[in-house]
Formats: C-alpha cells, sequence, structure tokens
C-alpha cells in the first residue's frame, strides 16, 4: 500500500505539472524544522498533526482539506487533531475537543461545532454556552460538563502546551509531519500547497 501510494504521488506530481515543485520544497522558506524533534505519539509510524482552534476561520477552511487527505492514508501514517491553547482563551473549545473524544462522540461534534461557529454564527465561548450547544446535538449535558474539567482532559491540555512551544508555531492551522517539521499557513501560502508540502514530508519520510 505504502509503495503504491508513493508511486501514484509520483505519477500525480508528473501528470500535474507539479514535480518541479515537489521537488524545490526548501526547509526555512515552505517549511520549518523542528529541532530537536519532537516525540509523536506513535513513533513507530509516520504521524501528521493538524493544530486548530474551532475559532480560527482559516481552520474552518482549511478542514475539508484535510478531511480529503486523511481519508486514505497509506500504510505507516497516521493522521491527529490537536486544539490549540496557544492563546488561553482557545482552551475552552480545547477542554470541549477531550470531553467530545473521551464521550465517544468527536465523529459526531467535530463538524457541527465548527459549523455552529462559522456558518451559524453562534457564539461558543463558555462552557455554559458550549454545553447547551452540545444538548441540542444530543450529546448528554451532564456528562459533558462532568468530562470538561476532568483530570484527564486537563492532563492532555498541559501535554499540548508543552509540546506547542517546543513546536515553535505561531498561529492555526499548522501541521507537524512526525514531530520533525512544522508547516504553517503563513509560508506555505494557501491551503492547496499546505497539503501538497505535508505530501512531499510524509513521502520523505516513507522512504526512510
Amino acid at each position: 500500500m505504502t509503495r503504491r501510494w508513493l508511486l501514484g504521488l509520483v505519477a500525480l506530481a508528473l501528470v500535474s505539472g507539479n514535480a518541479l515543485a515537489q521537488s524545490t520544497f526548501v526547509e526555512g522558506t515552505d517549511y520549518q524544522a523542528i529541532s530537536p524533534a519532537v516525540k509523536t505519539s506513535q513513533p513507530d509510524k509516520v504521524v501528521v498533526t493538524e493544530i486548530f482552534w474551532y475559532g480560527c476561520p482559516h481552520c474552518f477552511r482549511f478542514e475539508p482539506y484535510v478531511e480529503r487527505w486523511s481519508a486514505n492514508l497509506p500504510n505507516g501514517v497516521v493522521f491527529e487533531h490537536v486544539p490549540s491553547s496557544l492563546n488561553p482563551r482557545w482552551t475552552e473549545h480545547a477542554r470541549a475537543y477531550y470531553a467530545f473524544k473521551m464521550m465517544n462522540v468527536l465523529d459526531q461534534m467535530h463538524k457541527a461545532l465548527f459549523d455552529a461557529i462559522h456558518i451559524k454564527r453562534q457564539r461558543l465561548t463558555s462552557l455554559d454556552t458550549i454545553a447547551e450547544f452540545a444538548a441540542g446535538q444530543g450529546v448528554d449535558e451532564k456528562l459533558f460538563r462532568e468530562n470538561y474539567f476532568s483530570f484527564p482532559v486537563e492532563t492532555q491540555i498541559r501535554k499540548n502546551m508543552q509540546k506547542e512551544k517546543r513546536y515553535g508555531h505561531r498561529g492555526v492551522p499548522a501541521v507537524v509531519v512526525n514531530g520533525k517539521y512544522l508547516i504553517s499557513a503563513s509560508l506555505a501560502g494557501s491551503n492547496e500547497r499546505m497539503i501538497q508540502i505535508m505530501d512531499y514530508l510524509v513521502a520523505r519520510e516513507l522512504a526512510q
């Protein structure tokens, strides 16, 4: 599967005229190296981490690209979301993400929360407003509130904050490939180009 995916990537670059672009992504210009590298959640895999905030319009627009990209990963590659706490006020949404995850309703609530904020223009910026929204989606509000400030959620938030400091990113969306490389929207220039750089770096990691 991995070999076929790599060959397919090369073929796509050739037929689309992107071969030159794929071969000329430059460290420090198109992406940044993370030194020292940050240990990933699965050291035996190539881990691609998207760092986001539900309130970020750029993250909202990038999400469909990420969904399509992550729908058909090659063997040896895993994808994960990390809700950012780079700004302290973003932590409310990060807690909601992990509370939903603990309740096994993240698949249901992830897109719903994005859409509520950016399409329906709902102000979901506190425990009460998010809990009310979750209840409207059929989520157990009492259990959500219990999980929101639970020890496992707080532990994950602290771990993420430590990792974010080591990643060195200054905004979202951002993508980290295997704990080694940081792709930022500002360097990439477009959502399409972020995906191209992700492909390039993932292929490079798989080839090692």
